[in-house]
């Protein structure tokens, strides 16, 4: 079935080198899973050539909505702001670094039906150094243990939503914590989940945001937080839906 309408959205945060393709490549896609669609990025904060190479194929591409950032937000707040910034019946989003093919939306479209609320992809393999790995994958298996997770691949930024699951949950991470803070909620909200197999690659451009000593121990410490209030307190689960805490760019 073909969706109703698409928008595809990449955070950008230098990836001068890759950003590029993945607009290129969701372009090339979604007139095959939809009739009506455009592309946001969100340009946050970078310090490499990323405003120009974006407002370049703004001015090629009119589908293409480009927004700047002054300095980064955050993981989460810059998706929070992509999602806010959505016009259209369903958001794909991924991440700009192209470790992840955009023309695989068609595949996440496939799954598409009535009642189904979100498509998440799951890694056939992940495409990083060896330590990187067994890190990622630790990290994975005990958020899901933690927070009751039932996807296989909570850290699998390659998603297709239904935008309106946003007038219901609203999200608050600024960090990377807003992957399981997301999935939680809308697992916990009842909302249909599907999952399909999707390529990682090595990264070719840049290097991790996520990856240094620093942000892996405020990562953590923010867990221990969410931990208590999404299991123990169950707070998105008494709070009265919101015109979402997502905030606009």
């Amino acid at each position: 079935m073909k969706l109703s309408s698409v928008t595809a959205f990449f955070p950008c945060y230098n990836d001068a080198g890759t950003i590029p393709t993945m607009i290129l490549r969701a372009l090339q896609t979604l007139p095959q899973v939809t009739s009506d669609y455009e592309v946001v990025v969100i340009n946050d904060g970078s310090r490499d050539d990323s405003a120009r190479i974006l407002e370049e194929m703004a001015c090629a591409f009119p589908q293409l909505r480009v927004i700047h950032r002054d300095r980064p937000s955050g993981y989460g707040g810059v998706l929070r702001a992509g999602f806010a910034a959505a016009r259209k019946d369903w958001i794909f989003y991924t991440d700009g670094d192209a470790q992840y093919d955009a023309r695989e939306l068609f595949q996440l479209a496939e799954q598409v039906r009535d009642g189904v609320d979100m498509v998440n992809g799951y890694k056939i393999k992940r495409r990083d150094p060896f330590h990187r790995v067994v890190i990622g994958l630790a990290y994975q298996y005990f958020v899901k243990l933690a927070f009751g997770l039932t996807i296989r691949d909570v850290d699998c930024d390659f998603r297709l939503m239904r935008r309106s699951i946003f007038d219901h949950i609203a999200l608050e991470s600024t960090t990377g914590t807003i992957t399981f803070e997301m999935v939680k909620k809308i697992q916990d909200a009842g909302y249909s989940i599907v999952e399909v197999p999707v390529h990682h690659w090595y990264r070719q451009y840049g290097g991790s945001q996520f990856f240094n000593f620093p942000r892996v121990a405020r990562t953590l410490a923010a867990l221990i937080g969410w931990w208590w209030r999404l299991v123990i307190r169950k707070e998105h689960l008494r709070a009265k839906p919101a015109a979402s805490k997502t905030t606009e760019p």
